[in-house]
């Protein structure tokens, strides 16, 4: 056996640009940890990690070419048009877009119940179909309204309806159909994906249910199958529809702030949706159990109608200045 002296050694990849004096304190200095990676990939990573940091780099390249086309285009754009009548173009834009699920709106109206036509909500023959289904509400007993406070089966909002149903036959029959129509919107609105064809099960009529499903869902391909699923804007939508026939039970005016807790809504998103639609807003006390009272804000549609808003329209302003 022969004994030698032993040395130890601490082994550094040296790069072609630099010393070894200096690649120390400037590499620490200047590169990042993801440029030092990607240095020793070059260096001895192996072909799937080099191919790897070749197309990473690749990408790159592409993103920053295309946001620098972006923003040039973006200057060309406020160059030629100019900061003012591009926010004057998005308002405008908002505007279209509200109109994709706000009830048609007859601005040129002399009288309330023409601004938001109840031919425009049900067709004649969705305005039949209802009949039946709302004849439990028609003919509405003042125990059966205790229950359903007492269970809790039914919104505040139509709870207070159906205690106010006028005694005029013809009257009561068109408030009952609106009542459990705007209850069967309020019900489909809570849902988020729709499983069976049958929205909300066999009571509800078919063109009614179809009525839902076209006008109020979203088709989607999931997993090999097609679904309908309430969207964000479809429940705005709804919103709207349900304000609307609100309206028309209220005599035009309603206690928002009772319907947006219905709905499950705040009360800023209620608020402007409300005024998209052109109601004019305002407050009022309420009285509550034990002598309190709390305020309430109201929408009224009354002509003339206020200036159109879109909704979240200061938000979106402020976004693009």
């Amino acid at each position: 056996m022969e004994v030698y002296d032993a040395e130890l050694f601490n082994m550094q990849p040296l790069f072609s640009d630099e010393s070894v004096e200096s690649e120390s304190s400037l590499e620490s200095q200047v590169k990042t940890f993801r440029e030092k990676m990607d240095s020793c990939i070059e260096a001895f990573g192996t072909t799937k990690q080099k191919r790897a940091l070749n197309s990473r780099r690749m990408n790159k390249v592409g993103s920053e070419s295309l946001n620098h086309a972006v923003a040039k285009a973006a200057e060309n754009i406020i160059d030629t048009k100019g900061v003012t009548a591009l926010v004057s173009d998005a308002i405008h834009d908002d505007l279209q877009d509200d109109s994709l699920f706000l009830p048609p709106c007859h601005a040129d109206a002399a009288k309330p119940e023409d601004v938001y036509k109840f031919e425009d909500l049900l067709s004649s023959a969705e305005y039949e179909a209802l009949q039946s289904p709302s004849e439990a509400f028609r003919n509405v007993t003042s125990e059966e309204i205790l229950k359903m406070i007492e269970e809790n089966s039914h919104c505040s909002f139509v709870i207070e309806a159906l205690k106010s149903l006028p005694s005029n036959e013809e009257s009561r029959d068109r408030q009952a159909r609106c009542i459990w129509f705007l209850d069967t919107l309020i019900r489909f609105r809570a849902q988020k994906v729709i499983k069976r064809k049958s929205a909300l099960g066999p009571g509800v009529p078919h063109i009614i249910n179809t009525k839902l499903l076209k006008h109020f869902t979203c088709l989607t391909y999931n997993n090999g199958s097609l679904r309908n699923i309430i969207s964000n804007s479809m429940k705005a939508k709804i919103t709207a529809y349900v304000i609307i026939l609100a309206l028309h039970i209220n005599d035009f005016q309603i206690d928002l702030t009772v319907l947006q807790r219905d709905l499950k809504l705040s009360e800023k998103r209620m608020i402007e949706i409300a005024k998209a639609m052109r109601l004019k807003i305002s407050k009022r006390s309420v009285s509550l159990a034990a002598g309190m009272e709390e305020e309430h804000k109201l929408g009224t549609l009354c002509i003339p109608l206020p200036p159109a808003q879109s909704l979240d329209r200061q938000s979106k302003r402020r976004r693009i200045t």
